[in-house]
């Protein structure tokens, strides 16, 4: 009976031994190893040094103007570049105005890019009216739509609180921004917006989703988070297989006067 006892021991703590083993193994799957960086260490700094690729150069000018590589897709008086998302056979009827900007024509439709986009650095301007006029989501709404599907609330926040998951610079319904960044009502906006598309398979299932940074006037208020699908007012997110597709501007259809100059976009590799 002894050497039973002891058999048994021996199995319970040779099993406890394998488990603890079988979960540090798992652990340590999970580490980052990054090969570039194994081997023998340099020992000059030499060694670390590259020369290649040469990024490209890319000449900035002053804040109003885009960079030397955008697509501009709206900095004067024409909205060439944009067409009727119900009809895109019709150009845009937005209204333009005498200082270089355009505002939105009430019950006229949403308006998107002739051209696609995927991945892209994209920045643009917004004001909502100087003049007062509704409350919570009906004042000054309007929205940016990347890939036509994930919007960026604009929204005319100030002494006007609504749900927050709504509120000025949220991605629609999924994510609050981290503050809240506007400037007073009737002057102007500004977001830059880095985003990366989904991904999916040859059956259409995602495999990546879209990711989104935004800062609103030079604040971070969205730092890279996960977009989970489609940002719909009524329902859960949908994630049908995509490619590149539009960007579109909302109109609201309840008077909101939003105004936008100075856009611009940046395709990203």
């Amino acid at each position: 009976m002894k050497y039973f006892y002891i058999l048994v021991l021996f199995v319970f703590f040779s099993c406890k031994d394998a488990g603890k083993q079988s979960v540090e193994e798992e652990q340590d799957s999970e580490i980052i190893v990054y090969e570039e960086y194994s081997g023998e260490e340099p020992t000059t700094p030499e060694e670390t040094e590259l020369y290649k690729p040469v990024p490209p150069e890319v000449q900035t000018y002053p804040k109003s103007s885009a960079p030397s590589d955008a697509i501009v897709l709206f900095n004067n008086n024409s909205l060439n570049e944009w067409v009727s998302v119900e009809n895109p056979e019709v150009p845009a009827e937005w209204i333009i105005n005498p200082d270089s900007s355009f505002t939105v024509k009430n019950k006229s439709g949403d308006i998107r890019t002739k051209k696609e986009f995927g991945n892209i650095q994209l920045h643009l301007e917004w004001r909502s009216p100087a003049e007062i006029q509704g409350e919570n989501q009906s004042r000054a709404n309007s929205g940016v739509f990347l890939q036509g599907r994930y919007e960026v609330q604009i929204l005319d926040n100030n002494n006007n609180d609504t749900y927050v998951n709504g509120q000025v610079a949220s991605i629609y319904k999924q994510h609050i921004p981290l503050a809240k960044a506007s400037v007073p009502s009737g002057k102007w906006n500004t977001y830059d917006i880095i985003y990366h598309a989904p991904e999916f398979n040859k059956r259409g299932g995602k495999i990546k989703s879209a990711t989104i940074t935004v800062l609103h006037n030079g604040v971070l208020v969205q730092d890279h988070v996960e977009i989970k699908g489609t940002t719909p007012y009524i329902g859960w997110p949908k994630n049908e297989a995509h490619g590149k597709a539009p960007i579109i501007l909302q109109d609201h259809g309840d008077n909101s006067r939003v105004s936008f100059r100075n856009i611009w976009v940046r395709e990203l590799k």
